[in-house]
């Protein structure tokens, strides 16, 4: 059994946005446009703090999961493919965190 990437829920995300808004919610989605795709990002967020704060590790794991599926949504809208997001995290990855604040300063 092969493990399930991001890459492959993006591909699942490009699948279901292009179908009738009334048989996808992901369509639905997208049919409503990024502020509503924020919005329910925005939503998703505030309920995986909550359950993060209440230490709920069940709750803390699905919510994760409603974040990163909202996230790829958010991104499709805006024509912005996971790749992009990966390549800023490795460029951002090639310094400390301290190191690269501190070159802000200088």
């Amino acid at each position: 059994m092969s493990e399930f990437t991001l890459a492959d829920l993006e591909t699942i995300v490009a699948q279901r946005a292009a179908a009738s808004p009334e048989e996808s919610w992901t369509a639905k989605l997208v049919a409503g446009g990024q502020k509503k795709a924020a919005k329910k990002f925005g939503e998703e967020a505030v309920e995986a703090v909550i359950a993060a704060i209440a230490d709920d590790r069940k709750n803390l794991t699905d919510e994760a999961a409603d974040v990163i599926f909202h996230l790829l949504v958010m991104l499709k809208i805006a024509g912005i493919p996971f790749s992009d997001v990966l390549a800023e995290l490795e460029r951002r990855t090639a310094q400390s965190g301290m190191a690269e604040k501190a070159a802000r300063k200088a």
